[in-house]
């Protein structure tokens, strides 16, 4: 037996044009638009100069009729060793950060949230989150002064009668002072977005889970961190795809000639071949930082794509 069904032509609203939805919306796209002024000059138009990479450029030279040498840059850097040395340590520094320096604020979050005395603390995130709000040169000048050779440090040793020891000059001694100073100064920062996530938790699974019985530690497994697992999941895939960004600031402020092969990053290879060469080539440091941030972007896809297969969400 055969069925007859009536399709019904279905007339689909008229669509509003873009004009008209910014104007239904102008509240927000005011409040939007100082950064997405900000964004469009120094983001998006210094990219036309990407065309340098491309280029045997000299300064006064047109960016469309200069004299292209196509891939030649990207070729040089493939066999520069000094290159491949400041990619090496822009990882090693970059990975350590993020195993060593991710979960700090987490764990800071869940603290504070445990605290129950509120006055108490608003003091320590207030002690916490004051060293983000300095600059780098501070606290360079500030850590120089601490573990240079006549610094407060060795002053104190010398005190007690004991040998001295040159912190900033040791190789192997670096980084990890570049790792604990990195967690020192952003920690209190970091956790806050931790915490907006914990605050959004309902008081009343907390209430339930302690009538049955849970303790503290049973709580933070079963309540806080299922809470708190989609923001860590996305502040971790843009920490993965901001790897080769090892920390400009810090590394420039506390390295020095002595710890250079433990410390050389390439933001900090590009400022030398840049601004500190006799012989500055343009074109070669627009390649290198493009390459870069290929990098980046390679690995901030792959992150979110593997995030979303495993299931745990992603960016977009």
């Amino acid at each position: 037996m055969l069925k007859h069904t009536s399709i019904s032509n279905n007339v689909k609203p008229k669509q509003k044009t873009l004009w008209r939805e910014i104007y239904n919306n102008k509240e927000t796209y005011l409040f939007l638009l100082p950064a997405i002024v900000f964004f469009a000059i120094f983001a998006y138009a210094p990219m036309y100069g990407i065309l340098i990479a491309f280029q045997d450029y000299m300064v006064g030279d047109s960016f469309i009729t200069g004299n292209w040498v196509g891939l030649a840059h990207f070729r040089e850097i493939f066999s520069d060793q000094m290159f491949w040395q400041a990619f090496k340590n822009t990882l090693i520094i970059s990975f350590m950060n993020i195993l060593i320096g991710f979960p700090a604020p987490i764990i800071l979050a869940v603290l504070f949230s445990e605290i129950r005395d509120s006055k108490y603390r608003r003091v320590l995130q207030t002690i916490f989150t004051f060293p983000n709000f300095l600059s780098w040169v501070i606290l360079g000048g500030i850590f120089i002064n601490f573990f240079s050779s006549q610094g407060i440090v060795n002053q104190l040793l010398q005190l007690f009668e004991m040998p001295t020891y040159e912190f900033l000059s040791d190789t192997g001694l670096i980084r990890p002072i570049l790792y604990l100073t990195n967690i020192w100064k952003g920690v209190g920062w970091s956790s806050i977005l931790y915490l907006a996530a914990i605050a959004n938790i309902s008081p009343e699974l907390y209430e339930a889970a302690t009538m049955d019985g849970a303790n503290r530690f049973q709580r933070i497994r079963h309540i806080t961190w299922p809470g708190l697992s989609s923001t860590v999941t996305v502040l971790l895939i843009l920490a993965v795809g901001d790897v080769m960004n090892a920390g400009f600031d810090q590394i420039f402020n506390l390295s020095n000639a002595v710890v250079r092969s433990a410390t050389e990053i390439i933001d900090t290879y590009i400022y030398h071949i840049t601004f500190a060469a006799t012989m500055v080539d343009y074109s070669y440091s627009t390649a290198v930082g493009l390459f870069k941030g290929i990098i980046n972007f390679t690995l901030l896809y792959s992150a979110n794509t593997i995030s979303k297969k495993i299931g745990e969400g992603g960016i977009v």
